[in-house]
């Protein structure tokens, strides 16, 4: 049997042997901080918004999931021209990203007043410019509507 005081020194023994370690690691590779650029920086933010955005594929005729995160319309400094550009939440990638042309229309998606469905002929999100039809949700109607608003106001900048 052992006694409670045998049993505290036992106890503060191992605390005193976890005290006394003192691990140093030194790293096997040294990095420099390195300045990443978005391309964004020439541009002004014009609107931001959360969102979850789809693609429809022709070939399976089925809405498939691009992302969610913050859906921005971004204005260039120069060019005066506007594009949307998404980015998925934690990777950051991007999953929308093209100019609001004067032809694009967007259409309310059927049975729901808080989502939007719009084609556009080059959205670059995949590396090469490709048409393709997008239906983006948002979490409440008043979201949509604004969305809408600076979609409509993108296209009159054309």
């Amino acid at each position: 049997m052992v006694s409670k005081d045998a049993a505290d020194r036992k106890e503060g023994a191992e605390d005193d042997a976890e005290a006394e370690v003192d691990v140093h690691f030194e790293p096997l590779v040294h990095l420099e901080k390195v300045e990443v650029k978005t391309n964004e920086e020439d541009e002004e933010v014009m609107f931001k918004v959360r969102a979850k955005l789809f693609r429809f594929h022709a070939d399976t005729q089925e809405w498939k999931e691009r992302g969610t995160g913050d859906v921005k319309f971004l204005k260039h400094k120069e060019t005066k021209k506007t594009r949307v550009l998404m980015r998925r939440d934690k990777t950051l990638k991007i999953c929308a990203n093209h100019l609001v042309q004067g032809d694009y229309e967007l259409k309310p998606n059927i049975g729901s007043d808080r989502s939007w469905v719009y084609t556009v002929t080059a959205d670059i999100s995949e590396g090469e410019p490709e048409a393709q039809t997008l239906a983006i949700r948002f979490g409440n109607k008043e979201n949509a509507d604004k969305f809408k608003e600076h979609f409509d106001e993108a296209k009159k900048g054309v």
